[in-house]
């Protein structure tokens, strides 16, 4: 007998009646028919025409595909750029591949940060152990030490890693477009340390462990016959089961579990670890934040601090209905008193800082054109 893999639609709607058709003769036959038909069906043929194998090239050239002069992504034998639908009709398949690319893609870019900027790659945290989780950033050899200015880069929240800006614009336009290259090439020119943020390498995945869970049959007080069925119902459960996830994860991938990084567990808990452990210790004067998209709000966590109307004492929290920076009490509740105390706190504030970060103009992924240039102070 011949089942088309479109019957498996249809297969959770009958197993479904089939445990809920109980009691007469009718639906036991029912039952036994659906049951029947399940075990005639060869579900790993079925597999093999529904997904191909999820084994992709780990290079570029493993992808036939290479960064031109132009910084843009082509295949080396017909010069076509990046395409997604390699497969038709197989877009899990598809994104499966795109996501292979973009670890090769990520990888590329790390090497660019150090052979192309020499900038160093520097493992945090700190002190960790040689067991623990790790993640890192880079840094220009003068990062801590260039007495005026540093720049500091933050990546967006997503699949993106030090060093770049968005992937998509990597793989379907070009590397300056996508990357954060340019902007440190022109820091650097322009006597800046340099400082790439991390803020989305969070944990580190490894494969989930097995657990046996022995059967409660085994030391059960239960009448045999009771355990019996027990058994049955849970050996007919773990069939479904089985089919299910089968039919779901076709090529038995890994179930992975996540392991996070010590006081790096966040974009925002990365943000205040390389603030305190590398930022507040550097000896630049003045400080220049660049941050993109969910950067900003990163390093807003670091730097904000909202002085509002309040009857409170000076500094005392204040809720917010907003899940914006947080909101502290001026001490005032008239708006012309507001700035005085408020000012005060906040002089404050910034005299206990390690450097104000200064004004200035950068280019933007489409403006690297060195005629153009403009200083990056005011």
């Amino acid at each position: 007998m011949s089942i088309s893999l479109s019957s498996l639609i249809l297969l959770p709607i009958w197993i479904s009646m089939a445990q809920i058709q109980q009691g007469g003769p009718d639906e036991k036959e029912k039952t036994t028919a659906l049951k029947d038909l399940l075990s005639r069906i060869d579900l790993d043929e079925l597999m093999k025409k529904d997904e191909p194998p999820l084994d992709f090239p780990d290079t570029l050239e493993g992808f036939e595909y290479a960064f031109n002069e132009k910084g843009q992504l082509r295949h080396i034998k017909t010069g076509e750029p990046f395409v997604f639908n390699y497969r038709e009709d197989l877009h899990r398949w598809n994104q499966k591949r795109y996501e292979a690319l973009g670890e090769i893609i990520t990888k590329y870019v790390y090497e660019l940060l150090e052979k192309d900027c020499n900038l160093k790659k520097i493992s945090i945290p700190v002190d960790a152990t040689e067991s623990e989780p790790k993640s890192f950033i880079f840094m220009s050899e003068d990062a801590l030490t260039n007495p005026q200015k540093l720049m500091v880069l933050i990546h967006g929240s997503g699949v993106v890693r030090a060093g770049q800006w968005a992937r998509r614009l990597i793989i379907n336009e070009d590397l300056d477009s996508g990357t954060q290259i340019p902007f440190i090439k022109r820091a650097m020119d322009e006597g800046y340390g340099v400082i790439v943020l991390n803020p989305n390498e969070n944990y580190i995945e490894v494969e989930k462990p097995k657990i046996h869970v022995q059967s409660s049959s085994d030391s059960s007080d239960e009448p045999a016959e009771k355990r019996e069925r027990k058994d049955k119902v849970s050996k007919e459960t773990k069939k479904r089961r089985d089919f299910y996830e089968k039919y779901r994860n076709p090529q038995r991938e890994k179930e992975m579990m996540q392991l996070y990084i010590r006081e790096n567990g966040s974009p925002e808990e990365h943000a205040i670890y390389v603030w305190d452990h590398f930022i507040a210790q550097s000896a630049a004067e003045n400080v220049f934040f660049v941050a993109h998209s969910y950067g900003g709000l990163a390093f807003v966590e670091l730097n904000c601090c909202n002085w509002v109307s309040s009857s409170e004492p000076l500094d005392t929290s204040v809720e917010s209905m907003l899940p914006d920076c947080p909101r502290v009490s001026a001490e005032i509740e008239k708006r012309t008193s507001r700035q005085s105390s408020g000012q005060r706190e906040r002089e404050k504030q910034a005299s206990r800082g390690a450097g104000s970060p200064t004004r200035g103009s950068i280019p933007g992924p489409r403006d690297h054109d060195p005629s153009r240039r403009q200083p990056l102070n005011d």
